[in-house]
């Protein structure tokens, strides 16, 4: 009895190929263009908003210097301001926290509170005393964001601007203060100044202080005293 033939299995069927994004929404140009093509599309008004927007980017991880002044005049505007802001973060030069300084009081609300995360990100400390200010405006938004940027810069004399932020300020705003404080004490350990850590600690676990805080500041002393690389 002949055998049956097994039947040959049908192919799978092709996938399908992703799509393929419109030429002007293409970025692969951009990836290979040299600064002064970069800088030229930032300026360029008539561009794309993706393409200009791009363009801050590569700029930025590229780390063009030269491109500074053409993402700083970008910090005003409603569309890119983000964009020019991640350019300008990346890039190693003095002259990105000069432009963002300059925008810090130049601007207002949401454009104003993205140069401070900026500065936050970037540790600034000679925007600190403009920060400060800051703290007891009437935008509690921009307050809040303000105390995260100087408890990040960290350091001993922004430890003494949250102290007196913390009796000095309420609400939200006083929570955003502890917050930052905490960080600013970690910066100091982190920088080695543990002796001001564990003061500031100290005072962060005083009974007027919000709970959270007050919690996390003795959590900080425990923890650097029961360290086995704790100073003998």
């Amino acid at each position: 009895m002949p055998q049956q033939q097994t039947p040959t299995p049908a192919a799978a069927p092709a996938k399908p190929k992703p799509p393929v994004p419109p030429t002007e929404f293409q970025e692969g140009e951009i990836a290979k263009m040299s600064p002064a093509a970069l800088i030229a599309i930032i300026k360029d008004p008539s561009a794309s908003e993706f393409k200009r927007a791009k363009a801050c980017v590569r700029a930025g991880e590229s780390g063009a210097k030269e491109a500074v002044p053409a993402l700083a005049a970008l910090l005003s505007d409603e569309h890119l301001n983000v964009y020019a802001r991640y350019g300008l973060e990346p890039i190693n030069d003095p002259s990105v926290d000069d432009a963002l300084r300059s925008a810090l009081t130049r601007l207002k609300g949401n454009l104003q509170i993205g140069v401070i995360n900026s500065i936050n990100k970037r540790r600034d400390a000679k925007a600190s005393p403009v920060l400060v200010k800051m703290i007891y405006g009437s935008d509690q938004a921009v307050a809040q964001a303000a105390a995260a940027a100087l408890g990040s810069i960290g350091g001993v004399a922004n430890m003494k601007e949250l102290k007196t932020a913390l009796g000095k300020t309420s609400g939200l705003t006083r929570l955003a203060v502890g917050d930052a404080s905490l960080v600013c004490a970690e910066r100091l350990l982190a920088d080695g100044k543990r002796a001001e850590a564990l003061e500031f600690y100290a005072f962060l676990g005083a009974p007027d202080v919000p709970k959270a805080v007050r919690l996390a500041a003795m959590n900080g002393i425990i923890r650097e005293e029961t360290s086995p690389n704790r100073p003998r």
